[in-house]
């Protein structure tokens, strides 16, 4: 019950929220490279709010193009928060 009362505060401060990731790219938005969970996990650590690579999830496997995406982080087994991603060349 613990965990998830504190769980319970992260889907609060991560609602809304939209990351942004610049990266090397070609002429038709194709990656150099791809973004996978440490790289997303890194950015919203860097707003404040401390995620684990490991409660990212990208079913779909690494991202390889920009563009906007939702990404669902597993914050505890009951709790899963929806962010927005805009992968954007540098």
């Amino acid at each position: 019950r613990v965990a998830m009362r504190f769980a319970g505060l992260f889907p609060e401060k991560l609602a809304g929220l939209v990351i942004t990731i610049k990266a090397n790219c070609g002429d038709e938005g194709k990656l150099f490279g791809s973004i996978g969970t440490r790289d997303i996990a890194e950015a919203i650590t860097a707003t404040g709010t401390d995620v684990g690579k490991s409660e990212v999830r990208l079913p779909t496997g690494v991202i390889r193009n920009t563009g906007e995406f939702d990404i669902d982080l597993h914050l505890h087994a009951e709790v899963t928060q929806t962010i927005k991603l805009s992968v954007t060349p540098l």
